[in-house]
């Protein structure tokens, strides 16, 4: 404010204050510039930061694809000059990849967009078609032959090549002297000179139709000598020459595929190969081994790759270890070892043969024993003659298994007890055992599980090694199985469940068993 006086009409003067209007005073706070708050300019920054970390963090991580890519355009570029150079210099194809072809495919393969890559193959194939007729024109027909090769491999129109095809065979015709190589076919065939050699009948016809694919005289002639050459193999097998009149029909096959006999043959082949598997299949079953061996192998020789008697030879393999592992029980160790090596021949690392060296081992441990103890006294070998006549008593009632104590089987395991080594005790155990496994089977037939576990456990006793054990077991197994899946259905969980533990007991992989343990499982956690 500033002190001002006035000055009155009757001479008086009056001071006074003349104070500034509100609008003029200066007020020091709005006259300043608007002024941001602290935590707006912190998150200012703060994303300012942010972004930049971001672009370092992206150029970083972009530099590697971004530098290949520029590496691989380039690369791409330098392939497919080099290619039309090598092109120019008509340097179409090579080993070592210099070639036109090979930049330009190695070019397709890093960028399969590549449109100049797939016009310059197509000029490498227009280059290749011309590069054979100029060595046509040049006579020089294995350049002509490269280069037909090279235009067919990248696809050049088919009119194209086959012109270029034509006048090579031609030529090459003119060159190898086509009547001269008839002449040479029909004089080795006069002589019986069918095959195995350039200079046979067959490989000279192919020769020739090779050059001229509709000389007449050539396929004539092949088509006479291939349909006599599969008469003949139709007389051999008939004959039982089954590998000769396989040999024969596959070399038919390759001389011409296509040959109006070959159907026949082949079917009339796969006949007698069945034929062969039957005599073969009958003799195993007669426990004619070597007979079923040889007759396996005939097959085979004709056919290596029939599954069918590969089978049954490894079945055969089975018997002879079998057989082995029966004549090693009675101390017959010559005849067990010739059988044993017969399965070895057949499959060496077959269950069957190493459950029959085991055995074999068994019986010359047990032999050995034998020669080391001391002869039973009177007294015992009365009581182990006493116990066998009670066994082949019960044997002949039939009662191999029941009564308990009084069965052939109770008595032969009491003297096994008293002599388990003695030869009178194991002839009546190998006697018994054909009753026993025949009980199996007809108390399966009636419906006697608990009967033929007995019979089951008495055979697992008698011969543990015999391999048709593994069957029978499954096959009670899976009958318990079907009696457990009945009395389920029937709310008869008590039985149930003994037919799951006596299924488990004898085959824990029969099939079926795990969805019937689950429903068993099922079952009782439902009634709890």
């Amino acid at each position: 404010m500033n002190p001002v006086s006035d000055q009155r009409p009757d001479g008086r003067i009056e001071p006074r204050i003349d104070w500034p209007a509100p609008s003029t005073m200066a007020d020091p706070v709005r006259a300043r510039a608007p002024v941001r708050p602290v935590h707006a300019r912190h998150r200012t920054w703060i994303a300012a930061a942010v972004i930049v970390v971001v672009l370092l963090a992206c150029a970083v991580a972009l530099r590697k694809p971004i530098a290949d890519r520029m590496w691989q355009g380039a690369h791409i570029q330098a392939l497919l000059d080099q290619g039309h150079v090598a092109l120019a210099q008509g340097h179409l194809t090579a080993a070592d990849g210099s070639g036109a072809r090979q930049r330009f495919e190695a070019a397709l393969a890093l960028d399969n967009d590549r449109s100049e890559a797939r016009a310059g193959l197509a000029q490498v194939g227009q280059a290749a078609v011309a590069q054979a007729h100029a060595a046509l024109q040049a006579n020089d027909l294995p350049a002509a032959q490269d280069a037909l090769t090279l235009a067919r491999q990248l696809q050049v129109p088919r009119a194209q090549s086959d012109a270029i095809a034509s006048a090579l065979r031609k030529r090459q015709a003119d060159r190898a002297g086509v009547g001269a190589l008839i002449a040479q076919a029909v004089a080795a065939r006069e002589a019986g000179h069918l095959d195995g050699d350039p200079g046979a009948a067959l490989p000279l016809l192919r020769q020739i139709l090779t050059l001229q694919p509709d000389n007449t005289i050539a396929l004539e002639a092949r088509e006479d000598l291939l349909s006599d050459q599969l008469q003949t193999a139709r007389r051999d097998i008939h004959a039982g020459r089954l590998a000769e009149a396989a040999r024969a029909i596959e070399q038919a096959r390759t001389y011409d595929p296509g040959h109006y006999d070959l159907p026949e043959t082949r079917a009339e082949l796969s006949r007698g190969l069945e034929r062969e598997r039957g005599r073969a299949d009958a003799a195993l079953r007669g426990g004619r081994l070597e007979q079923a061996v040889s007759t396996y192998r005939r097959v085979l020789e004709a056919s290596p790759e029939d599954g069918a008697a590969t089978l049954g030879l490894q079945n055969a393999a089975a018997l002879y270890a079998q057989r082995a592992a029966r004549r090693a029980a009675d101390f017959d160790f010559a005849p067990a070892a010739e059988d044993l090596a017969q399965a070895q021949a057949l499959a060496p690392n077959s269950q069957a043969v190493g459950q029959a060296e085991a055995a074999i081992d068994r019986a010359r441990r047990s032999q050995a024993r034998l020669d080391q103890t001391t002869p039973a006294t009177p007294q015992r070998r009365r009581q182990i003659g006493a116990l066998l006549a009670a066994a082949a008593r019960a044997e002949a009632r039939g009662d191999w298994i029941d009564p308990p104590g009084e069965s052939a089987f109770d008595k032969l395991r009491a003297a096994q007890a008293l002599a388990p080594d003695d030869a009178d005790v194991r002839r009546a155990a190998q006697r018994l055992l054909p009753d026993v496994r025949r009980c199996v089977g007809q108390e399966l037939a009636a419906n006697r599980v608990r009967a033929a576990q007995g019979c089951l456990d008495a055979w697992q006793a008698l011969s543990p090694g015999d391999e048709d054990l593994t069957a029978a077991r499954r096959q009670l197994a899976m009958r318990w199985i079907d009696i457990g899946t009945e009395r389920l259905g029937a709310g008869e969980l008590g039985v149930a469940g003994e037919a799951l533990q006596r299924a488990r007991g004898l085959d824990r992989n029969a099939p079926g068993l795990a969805d019937f343990a689950s429903r068993v499982a099922h079952a009782r956690a439902g009634g709890g």
